[in-house]
């Protein structure tokens, strides 16, 4: 049976090269970068290496970088740090109703922890942020607006340029989650006006557990995690030598495979959009039909659930996804959908597709040849139908 990976935006496989620049510092090279002696500057020069790969990829300094767990830790970093540090000026948050949940749970802890107010704005039918009612959410006590570069259930991209402007005309901090951005989309931190903004390895074809935020100079910033003076006494911890290597040299291939990438991501989405309608009614594409990431495909199948698409999707070999992993456990419906007015008999049956450089036009002329029996067979099970 053929196995079809299409869950590129829950992570991705490490690629080969990737795991090669790590090895070394997994075997051999294993000294702690804090430490003086030469196994440990060897190791922090390999750190160092992969901060100016990350820095230039972003457009700013190397200095700018600073290393996390991931994506998670990167959001609340940015989110309760900069909260922390600046209660003398103001107590609200401006962020959006389809943020992942490391940036909505971590806003609702300021609301419940710190006395923060938080204003969830809301989206259009594309999941794109209303831009008017952002400057009207903004208010003399406003420290921080956190917007996601794009979005991990259906790829829609936020306008981040226009948000970084009205962040900086009014002197508000702006973060940005780019977990899904980095290695698909330009995200040039000082051209776009950003202020933090989070990153994964694993989303990129990096290790787990690795990641980094960017902090602009002159952010006023607090650090949450004590315990030593590792990255500038900003990020407490020993650090993770051949993930951060690792994540280095996938920034470093994406940014050279970028645009063929992306031209044969685009090819892989429109060939299976346009083939499954080509055979099945009533699908619904969700998220912007052009403004969106290349790789990342959400449909809703009418009539059927989204659990019981993917369970037999499995048996054939095919791995997609009803949306965030990181929500996967829960049977509430897609906070996502929900902003953006798609009906709950419409929600159930979403699926998102996210494909990798490594798929091809054969792996989705199987999908085309497996998921419309499927879909119709499900239909005629249902009693909605």
């Amino acid at each position: 049976m053929k196995q079809i990976y299409l869950d590129h935006n829950a992570t991705t496989p490490l690629r080969k090269e990737v795991l090669d620049a790590m090895m070394p510092y997994l075997t051999e090279e294993y000294g702690n970068a804090s430490s003086m002696h030469t196994k440990g500057q060897n190791a922090r020069k390999a750190v160092e290496a992969s901060r100016e790969i990350i820095g230039n990829a972003l457009g700013t300094e190397p200095v700018d970088i600073i290393f996390t767990s991931g994506g998670t830790e990167s959001d609340n970093f940015a989110i309760k740090g900069v909260c922390m540090a600046n209660i003398d000026k103001g107590r609200h948050i401006i962020t959006s109703m389809v943020e992942h949940s490391a940036v909505l749970d971590t806003c609702k802890f300021a609301e419940e922890e710190l006395g923060f107010e938080v204003t969830y704005l809301p989206v259009d039918k594309y999941g794109v942020v209303d831009m008017q009612a952002l400057k009207d959410s903004i208010r003399k006590d406003t420290v921080l607006i956190s917007i996601m570069f794009a979005n991990n259930e259906i790829g829609t991209i936020q306008p981040i340029k226009e948000i970084g402007g009205i962040a900086k005309k009014n002197g508000i901090y702006f973060h940005t989650d780019a977990v899904q951005a980095l290695g698909k989309e330009d995200v040039d931190v000082e051209g776009l006006g950003i202020d933090l903004c989070s990153f994964s390895a694993h989303k990129l074809n990096g290790p787990k557990g690795v990641g980094a935020i960017y902090i602009r100079k002159g952010v006023k910033i607090m650090p949450f995690q004590a315990g030593g003076h590792q990255e500038r006494k900003k990020r407490a911890g020993t650090l993770n030598v051949p993930g951060i290597v690792g994540f280095g040299k996938a920034v470093e291939i994406a940014k050279r495979d970028v645009k063929n990438n992306n031209k044969h991501l685009e090819k892989l989405t429109k060939r299976l959009w346009d083939g499954l309608n080509k055979q099945l009614k009533e699908l619904y594409l969700n998220g912007h039909p052009d403004n969106r990431l290349s790789n990342t495909l959400n449909i809703s199948f009418r009539y059927v659930e989204g659990e019981s698409l993917l369970l037999n999707f499995d048996l054939k070999g095919i791995f997609a996804s009803t949306g965030s992993a990181c929500t996967s456990g829960s049977l509430e419906p897609s906070h996502v959908l929900i902003a953006m007015g798609v009906p709950p008999e419409v929600s159930q049956g979403s699926i998102r597709f996210s494909f990798g450089y490594e798929n091809t036009i054969e792996e989705v002329d199987y999908c085309l040849a497996e998921i419309p029996p499927i879909v119709n067979k499900l239909r005629e099970m249902s009693p909605l139908c």
